[in-house]
């Protein structure tokens, strides 16, 4: 299906008015790319070496220069943020191989797991420890806390091969989930598809908008927050879990941490090194020493690295080990350096003005034609088995749509990016960590689509609302 999409397109598809056809071939390429990432026709670390060859082979970049056409296939390995994330995914490892992950989970359960909404709460507070540090939000959401989750719905007798679900399980099971979306749009560095949309913004402006770490995580701090705060209410009222008290989840997690036993030297230093990323990535050596020790987000995670090899907390093999890292940093290459050549060649703008002319007919304001752009943006993702995908095949043109209708593009820039992340929660199959969580059976396929829908509506006016107030007084709106 993937190839006959791209060769429909190439030689079926008359190419545009104002679309040359080097732009419209690698469209073509570019949605065959798309389309085999959605269908999962193969690995997408697999699809992107052959979208990469591609591009080289038929020179749709430079025509007639095959050596400036590789130099263009393999342009997106030179970008920096591609090697933010992949670092810090390695980095994250450290949080799983010492351990300190769960310890910091089942602190927040012993802290507050004395009713059912204190577990959820739990859940929800270790999640956004972790995020800023766990690139992978299925890794984050999927293998460090849904275990947590499950050992508790485990005390309790709620499982799905009984048939007791409903007694805590299927309500843990919807929170663990439903925190990992919102965790993700907080901070750049908490799902990798987030660095994608900093590279696009930047592309998209001239490098007039470069949203950096703290922009990202202070913009986000307020309507995350707020998400983060009503989101187990919400869930507690649609699904109510049949135990209310829980004092044995209190129980269950001292013993568990017992069992860790005391903080071992790798977990201080890990939390050390992690603190020390967090300052560099928030300015701070900045706001106290002054410009002159700035300090590159991506440098930042080389540094982070390095200080995790140099005492021993990670090793060579851990870092070989880290196959997320290597496949992020090989897909993200490629559909970057794609997204990257349409804008050149011209074919995002042309797109842009087309949904710009569609909405402007309308008659409409800025935020009218924004907050509709918005909404197609986020829906649109039930069509989407990879947040990635959506990001790379949608969020260029959209974003420069709603600069040329008006909107303030530091400020739809920010929407756009955490709706990328909040639309995750629509769907059993939006991103990794719902296949694991939903495959785990707690929950019906109604059950989890309702919740779905529920939140996305309740986060999508959070934003708009308290992110609105809070973006006013930051000075975006």
């Amino acid at each position: 299906m993937a190839v006959a999409i791209t060769l429909l397109i190439w030689f079926v598809i008359p190419v545009p008015d104002k679309v040359s056809p080097n732009a419209w071939h690698l469209l073509a390429l570019f949605i065959g790319t798309i389309a085999a990432i959605i269908g999962k026709v193969m690995p997408i670390g697999a699809l992107s070496i052959l979208a990469i060859s591609l591009v080289a082979i038929t020179q749709v970049t430079r025509p007639g220069n095959p050596a400036g056409a590789i130099d263009d296939a393999l342009s997106g390995f030179a970008n920096p943020l591609i090697w933010l994330i992949a670092i810090a995914v390695m980095i994250s490892v450290a949080l799983t191989k010492t351990g300190l992950g769960t310890r910091i989970g089942y602190y927040f359960i012993a802290l507050l797991g004395k009713k059912t909404i204190g577990v959820a709460y739990g859940l929800v507070l270790s999640e956004l420890v972790i995020a800023p540090v766990t690139p992978s939000n299925t890794a984050r959401g999927g293998a460090i806390i849904h275990p947590i989750m499950r050992s508790i719905a485990d005390v309790f007798g709620s499982s799905p091969e009984l048939g007791t679900s409903k007694k805590i399980g299927r309500y843990l099971a919807l929170v663990n989930y439903n925190t990992n979306p919102i965790t993700s749009a907080m901070f750049v560095t908490a799902t990798a598809p987030n660095p994608l949309i900093v590279a696009l913004v930047a592309k998209a402006t001239n490098s007039a908008i470069q949203i950096t770490w703290g922009q990202w995580a202070l913009a986000a701090l307020l309507p995350g927050l707020s998400m983060l705060l009503l989101m187990p209410l919400v869930l507690y009222f649609l699904f109510p879990p049949e135990i209310k008290n829980t004092p044995n989840a209190k129980e269950l997690a001292q013993t568990e941490l017992t069992k860790l036993g005391p903080m071992k030297t790798s977990e201080f230093i890990t939390l050390g090194i992690l603190a020390l990323m967090l300052a560099m990535w928030a300015s701070v050596p900045t706001w106290l020493f002054g410009a002159a020790f700035e300090i590159n987000a991506t440098t930042t995670a080389w540094i982070g690295l390095s200080l995790f090899l140099m005492t021993g907390v990670l090793n060579w093999e851990d870092i070989l080990k880290a196959k997320s890292a290597w496949d992020t940093l090989i897909w993200f290459a490629a559909l970057v350096m794609m997204a990257t050549f349409l804008g050149k060649l011209g074919l995002v703008g042309w797109f842009a003005l087309s949904i710009q002319n569609s909405i402007g007919h309308l008659g409409l304001g800025w935020m009218g034609a924004s907050a509709i752009l918005v909404l197609v943006y986020f829906y649109s993702h039930y069509f989407f088995a990879s947040t990635t995908a959506h990001i790379t095949a949608m969020f260029a043109a959209f974003f420069a749509a709603g600069v040329a209708l008006g909107a303030p593009p530091m400020l739809l820039a920010l929407v756009l990016a955490f709706a990328s992340s909040l639309m995750m929660s629509l769907t059993h199959y939006g991103t990794g960590t719902a296949p694991i969580i939903f495959g785990s059976g707690y929950t019906t396929l109604n059950e989890w689509w309702t919740a779905g829908v529920v939140m996305s509506v309740v986060n999508l006016l959070l934003l708009a609302v308290v992110g609105g107030v809070w973006w006013t007084l930051l000075g975006y709106l």
